[in-house]
């Protein structure tokens, strides 16, 4: 039912809540949660099952309305801290780990190529073990997923993948959260990306059919995605009965999407191929030409910073755009991701219908 939401405190009766902050959160039967993730590192999402996945979403709801719409302090992570390790500069990503985490009660440590010597006058193994002495967990935004492969394999402590050149997988979990609180439930949802073959589709390509979603796909040629991933997305698509296509034509992956989907086509290190990106992308641009190819119901999603090749004002600013909702939702989810890896915290908030 709408808005019933029903909260286990102090494993005392189950009570019912206040209406939920957002909309359209339909919620099913209280579940005991079978999912452990404590230890684990998230480095990209073809790790995770559906129900894991789901799980984290859950986690990320819950945390949610119990700290901002209740108003609870929840120091679930009193007394850890975690090593942030920024190659790449970012606010979404800084933010929304530093204030999370602090929130929690953790004391979050924010470094860069300048304060570390991360594979220059250390190699990332000495790395590795010397943050797993001092950190309970690390996130590192980083170039290449290789790196990424490294220090999980020589940490003894969760390594989280805050972006590399193949993955954003914290980016997709916020967008989830947000299509899950504005449609009730992600099965039968049909994501429409128009853009480059990048790390974000990439990310989606690795969980969308695993929560029940079709997946149609525009990327001009030669900007394709990784034909490895795309491989796996055809088995996931095929194992969980959904849809994926593959097109150089953005309208016709627009035709009947629930949600449209872009991205930068400039990412940074790619800034000596803008003028032959921006080329390629003529014809990209989201619009409300666009959307009128959409479903009836169409919203928009992009991670940001936006700029206006990719999608005009008139779809950015439009009552459709979930842009904002999806950019605090990287608060939530990095913090669901936090406690379930360093916690044996269990979600009290009636799971969601997804």
């Amino acid at each position: 039912m709408l808005f019933n939401l029903r909260i286990l405190l102090n494993n005392a009766a189950l009570r019912n809540g206040p209406n939920f902050m957002v909309r359209n959160f339909r919620c099913g039967q209280p579940l005991q949660n079978k999912v452990q993730l404590k230890g684990r590192d998230l480095l990209t999402l073809k790790n995770f099952t559906g129900e894991e996945i789901k799980y984290m979403l859950w986690l990320s709801a819950d945390l949610k309305f119990r700290i901002k719409q209740k108003g609870e302090y929840l120091p679930l992570l009193q007394g850890k801290s975690l090593g942030m390790i920024f190659e790449k500069r970012s606010t979404r990503t800084r933010l929304s780990t530093e204030t999370g985490f602090a929130l929690l009660g953790g004391h979050p440590c924010f470094l860069t190529t300048q304060d570390i010597h991360l594979g220059v006058n250390e190699s990332l193994t000495d790395t590795a073990r010397v943050l797993s002495s001092m950190t309970d967990a690390v996130l590192a935004r980083v170039y290449k997923q290789s790196d990424l492969d490294v220090l999980a394999k020589e940490a003894s402590i969760p390594i989280i993948n805050g972006l590399s050149d193949l993955y954003h997988p914290i980016q997709i979990l916020a967008d989830y959260l947000t299509l899950q609180e504005h449609y009730g439930s992600l099965k039968g949802l049909t994501l429409s990306w128009i853009g480059d073959g990048n790390n974000i589709l990439h990310s989606i390509m690795m969980s969308a059919a695993k929560v029940g979603m079709h997946l149609q796909v525009a990327t001009p040629k030669g900007y394709e995605p990784d034909p490895n991933i795309t491989k796996l997305a055809e088995q996931y698509a095929k194992e969980n009965n959904t849809q994926l296509s593959l097109t150089n034509d953005p309208l016709e992956a627009a035709r009947g999407g629930n949600v449209l989907i872009t991205d930068t086509w400039i990412s940074m290190g790619q800034e000596e191929e803008k003028k032959k990106r921006l080329q390629a992308f003529q014809g990209y641009q989201v619009t409300m030409k666009t959307a009128k190819l959409a479903a009836s119901d169409w919203t928009f999603l992009h991670c940001l910073p936006r700029k206006p090749e990719e999608v005009d004002d008139e779809v950015f600013y439009s009552p459709r755009s979930l842009v904002f909702p999806e950019a605090e939702n990287r608060k939530w989810t990095i913090m669901a991701i936090m406690v379930s890896l360093l916690t044996d915290y269990s979600p009290q908030l009636q799971k969601p219908k997804f």
